[in-house]
């Protein structure tokens, strides 16, 4: 009886998603290149996306589909990510992203990342 209750409780746990308190601020994140982890930052407005790292700054419009997934399309070339937040903390939120338009000569490839708010 208490194995049947346990999975019965468990089978209806969600992660917690306060999305509402991610759409806007600054954040930091770890990416890797060439197998070595790096840090990044962006900020984010209603409207648009500021990423820094690698020296570089690249900017791109923010749509915002609803409280949890939004698409970041990038000013200059044009290509667009879709974002997931799956889960929230009280300082991070983790987010499932892939590109927007599947290409149907590749493989669509799912990944996943996580977000500080530093500010």
């Amino acid at each position: 009886m208490t194995v049947a209750l346990c999975l019965i409780l468990g089978s209806c746990y969600e992660p917690e998603r306060d999305c509402e308190k991610y759409k806007t601020g600054t954040f930091k994140f770890n990416y890797e290149v060439e197998g070595m982890t790096k840090e990044g930052k962006f900020t984010r407005t209603k409207d648009y996306s500021v990423d820094y790292y690698d020296n570089k700054i690249d900017s791109a419009t923010v749509r915002w589909f609803n409280d949890c997934e939004f698409v970041l399309q990038d000013i200059n070339s044009k290509a667009a990510i879709h974002y997931k937040i799956i889960s929230t903390t009280d300082s991070s939120y983790t987010f499932q992203y892939k590109t927007a338009v599947k290409d149907p000569n590749k493989q669509l490839i799912v990944k996943t990342g996580t977000a500080i708010k530093i500010d």
